[in-house]
């Protein structure tokens, strides 16, 4: 993968990211942190699709990633992890399999010949199955980290050591 490409895919998903930040009314001092939690997150998800690794298990990676970078984030700046992790997770959200298992879905109203049918059906129902596997992995590689930390705050594992 051309790097230039690579960075510029990170710097969108960042912007992206800081978007749904000012949307959701985060705090000033969050969006510097939101940024690069974004971009990191993208960028493991697009490094790992580069290595052809699925795109759910490359999600996964992406999303714990910005699950655990949120924690750390939130000691730094004074806000709860939750603030960081939904607007840097929210650009990795599929929507062109959402996109075309409708469009498939509503193809399939008009097709008569069975052969067709039978292969727009199977097309829509595994962009369908995408989407579906591709959020609950979203939510689980953000949810985990904020679960396992929250036993013991950051700053409790700090004092600690």
């Amino acid at each position: 993968m051309d790097v230039v490409l690579f960075l510029e895919k990170g710097i969108w998903l960042g912007i992206a990211a800081i978007g749904f930040a000012i949307l959701f009314n985060v705090p000033r001092r969050a969006l510097l942190s939101i940024f690069i939690i974004g971009a990191l997150g993208g960028m493991t998800k697009f490094l790992m699709l580069e290595y052809k690794i699925g795109i759910v298990l490359a999600v996964l990676c992406g999303a714990s990633l910005i699950g655990f970078l949120s924690v750390f984030a939130a000691h730094r700046r004074n806000c709860p992890p939750i603030t960081f992790a939904i607007p840097a997770v929210i650009p990795m959200i599929p929507g062109l399999f959402a996109y075309k298992a409708m469009i498939g879905i509503i193809e399939l109203t008009s097709e008569k010949d069975p052969v067709a049918y039978s292969k727009i059906f199977f097309e829509a129902v595994n962009n369908g199955l995408t989407t579906f596997f591709v959020l609950v992995v979203l939510a689980t590689g953000v949810a985990i980290p904020l679960l396992i930390t929250r036993k013991n705050t950051v700053k409790r594992i700090q004092t600690e050591e």
